[in-house]
């Protein structure tokens, strides 16, 4: 499959930047995994869930410490477990306690921060997965970009399973609720979702810089957007610009991809920020 990927990208793009392979995996890991992010982007702008999703970084990173200190696990898996259930609990307690959102997400944040970095410097232990912490895609394997292609699969099936229940209860969830959606449950689906793609994609974008990339380009395409329709398209072809852009100048300038990716999604949203200011006056 990956030779196929190989062949196509040396006769359609004779760059230099493409002329070795982990360049044409990252380029193939960037096209599968910031369309993902521009449309989940897109609810999490729009429902006011920055913090959130930033935390869930947060829980990823003790994932990874857990599954270090229970050893027989691999991080990834670990992390990934413990993603699903941070991001479960907080949403189940979110919607049966009266406390608010902002001080649940930021008791379980700061809790888990301290948690997993309390485990990683055990030992010394912590040296060791500390390129979690600015991310590597250069360094995707055929077997990641495998895991990465279902990961992509199983998000765009499910978006179009919940989109329009997820997208009612982001307007009102009384009227969602009253239509008989499930929203809890709908949410969780949501919520999960969000820790999968955080949780697999952190070990290359990075757990600093990794909720830029889901705030940025959806942000950006509010910007320039009218309706619901544009604003998905916008978005995800903002993400899909930042991703490739990034990974070509990273390339150049050597510098480090996922920030490289997110200095460009920035310049995004500051350009489209200074045109709805301009259109408005």
């Amino acid at each position: 499959m990956l030779d196929l990927w190989y062949e196509l990208t040396t006769f359609l793009l004779p760059f230099q930047w493409l002329d070795h392979n982990f360049m044409k995996n990252a380029l193939l890991a960037v096209l599968l995994v910031t369309p993902l992010f521009g449309l989940l982007g897109t609810m999490v702008v729009s429902n006011r869930m920055v913090f959130f999703s930033d935390s869930l970084g947060h829980g990823a990173f003790t994932g990874i410490a857990i599954g270090v200190l229970l050893g027989g696990i691999k991080p990834l898996t670990a992390l990934i477990l413990f993603s699903l259930f941070f991001s479960i609990v907080i949403t189940v307690i979110k919607n049966k306690s009266s406390v608010s959102t902002d001080t649940i997400i930021g008791v379980f944040s700061s809790t888990a921060i301290a948690l997993g970095l309390m485990i990683m410097s055990q030992g010394g232990s912590f040296a060791k997965f500390s390129s979690y912490l600015i991310g590597d895609l250069l360094s995707i394997t055929p077997v990641e970009i495998g895991m990465l292609f279902g990961v992509f699969i199983g998000i765009v099936l499910l978006w179009l399973v919940i989109f329009n229940k997820i997208l009612v209860i982001s307007i009102n969830p009384s009227l969602a609720a009253s239509r008989g959606i499930n929203t809890l449950f709908v949410e969780i689906l949501f919520s999960s979702a969000l820790a999968i793609v955080v949780a697999i994609s952190i070990q290359w974008v990075g757990l600093l810089i990794i909720n830029s990339m889901l705030v940025l380009p959806a942000a950006a395409a509010r910007n320039v957007t009218s309706n619901v329709r544009q604003y998905h398209l916008v978005s995800v072809l903002l993400a899909i610009f930042a991703g490739v852009t990034g990974l070509i100048l990273s390339y150049y300038w050597n510098t480090a991809t996922g920030a490289t990716i997110i200095l460009v999604a920035a310049m995004l949203f500051f350009t489209t920020f200074l045109l709805r200011n301009r259109f408005i006056e």
